[in-house]
């Protein structure tokens, strides 16, 4: 089972997007029996043969075994990735690109749909055997008083800018650093109450 199955086709998602698949999905976490999954979801095992051979036909379910059962051979299935990301081209940009200023949440998500994309790639290298990919996730939260978001906003930038500056040249590895950096969804959901 894969850790991550980026869908860039259209015909995967609307396989994927159906509120039944999605839990006929869920208990293919571990391999099962259309019959095994009809029992846990309280379904026919028709019904569920049916969901499972249409996201099987799209690659986001796999047959792992075969069993005999009562003179009939049974096919076990288990979801093909423990997560699924729908990629952003699905629907493709609407419009002309828009220039953005860099402090927009605009411009946040088209950089989130910009690395989600390119980690999915680097998954899939990964997969395909392609030694020792370094890469670095940090999150952390931190406070910030209202007046001092403009110094913060500023030294954020500074620092990044040395490092751009430090390993800027042209010789090495290159990597892609995005930042991101926007209010914390919980501290908003605790100011509203």
């Amino acid at each position: 089972m894969r850790d991550l199955l980026y869908l860039e086709r259209v015909e995967q998602a609307e396989t994927l997007l159906k509120p039944q698949r999605i839990e006929v999905l869920r208990q293919l976490a571990e391999p099962r029996s259309c019959t095994e999954v009809a029992a846990r979801l309280d379904q026919t095992q028709q019904r569920v043969y049916y969901h499972v051979k249409r996201l099987t036909e799209h690659g986001l379910v796999t047959q792992v075994a075969e069993r005999r059962v009562r003179g009939i051979n049974e096919g076990v299935y288990q979801a093909a990735a423990r997560a699924y990301w729908l990629s952003p081209r699905l629907v493709g940009r609407i419009g002309l690109p828009q220039r953005r200023d860099e402090a927009s949440l605009g411009y946040l998500l088209d950089l989130a749909e910009e690395v989600q994309s390119d980690v999915a790639v680097l998954h899939d290298y990964a997969r395909a055997g392609e030694p020792d990919l370094p890469s670095l996730g940090v999150s952390g939260a931190i406070r910030v008083r209202p007046e001092q978001r403009p110094e913060f906003m500023a030294d954020l930038k500074s620092a990044l800018q040395d490092l751009f500056t430090k390993y800027g040249g042209a010789d090495g590895d290159a990597f892609k650093l995005a930042v991101a950096c926007y209010p914390h969804r919980e501290e908003r959901e605790e100011g509203e109450g």
